[in-house]
């Protein structure tokens, strides 16, 4: 399969029980390397696509691929090309981690003379080599954690599919996880992660996609997101000095929606404004200041605030209810 390919391909994905829609109409592509956050509310439909995507639920329509195979026709293909790790798992009391790990090498099929060093390889790219011969289920949560991800790892899937893989952890451990998930990209891993913590995500995902009432309601990057979402773009405009403050907020309000306002900071010399514009709307604004001869050095749009973007969408659907 070329690296150009999408490795996750989903096309018009539906799942119905009854008369509940759990997954309606939903189509989305992942490239090898890319970490797609997968981000709603309770019940939106996130669980059930999983289980699809890792082959443990059959759609009513539509398709799922990894790697071209087909998640439903080939379900004993894809367990061997999809890593999955729930939010919780059990921990096996009595047992040491290199114990833990040889017991599910075991279980995927891995030949003993193979098993060993494979378990070296996934406790070094977790950093927990150290821990090897600490038991289980006296481990904290952090560490738990990356054991969780080692076992994963075993079978070297090319798709890994973590479920709340932050959720619990202090913020040093955070960071530490954060720092794994992207180093599994680099290594060539295509990660599906869902997480609560939305911040956490924003910083590692290529793309996400944010799924509501069984529906994908937007998919892209994060600029991408707010535009589909028709969420309001925050823009800074700094100028050399702030002598001409007030004179660039004048020029800068007609091109703003009616209500709209201009924060100025002095001690930044800054113009801080909140609205949705079009590219063509963007450039008429730096072409006005330009020809007032106002000295703008940097016009920029700060990165779009993932949680925003996922409350507009919830109390839409909330407003639509």
């Amino acid at each position: 399969m070329s690296d150009l390919e999408p490795v996750v391909v989903i096309e018009n994905l539906t799942k119905r029980y009854g008369d509940l829609v759990a997954v309606d109409d939903v189509s989305l592509s992942l490239n090898r390397g890319h970490i797609l956050g997968f981000i709603g509310p309770n019940g939106a439909g996130k669980t059930t696509t999983i289980k699809i995507l890792v082959g443990l639920a059959r759609p009513t329509s539509g398709t799922a691929r990894i790697s071209g195979v087909d998640c439903v026709a080939d379900a004993r293909r894809i367990k061997r090309l999809v890593g999955y790790m729930p939010d919780t798992f059990g921990r096996y009391s009595n047992m040491r981690v290199r114990e833990y790990l040889d017991f599910f090498g075991a279980a995927f099929g891995i030949a003993p003379s193979k098993r060993r060093k494979r378990i070296d390889a996934v406790l070094d790219i977790t950093n927990a080599t150290y821990m090897q011969d600490r038991y289980v289920d006296v481990l904290s949560h952090g560490m738990a954690q990356r054991v969780g991800i080692a076992r994963t790892l075993l079978h070297d899937p090319e798709v890994l599919v973590f479920d709340e893989p932050a959720n619990g952890l202090d913020p040093e451990a955070r960071i530490e996880m954060r720092g794994l998930l992207l180093r599994l990209a680099e290594l060539g891993k295509t990660l599906i992660v869902t997480s609560h913590i939305l911040p956490e995500l924003s910083r590692i995902c290529d793309l996400v996609a944010i799924i509501s009432n069984g529906k994908l309601r937007a998919y892209g990057t994060l600029p991408e997101i707010a535009e589909q979402i028709g969420q309001s773009r925050m823009i800074e405009i700094q100028l050399a000095s702030p002598d001409q403050l007030t004179t660039a907020s004048e020029r800068v309000m007609p091109f703003l929606p009616e209500g709209s306002s201009v924060d100025i900071s002095e001690t930044e010399s800054l113009l801080r404004f909140r609205a949705n514009l079009s590219e063509d709307k963007m450039n008429q604004i730096i072409r006005e200041l330009v020809q007032a001869s106002i000295p703008v050095s940097q016009f920029r749009e700060l990165q779009t605030d993932l949680e925003d973007a996922f409350v507009s969408v919830s109390q839409e659907d909330k407003a639509g209810n």
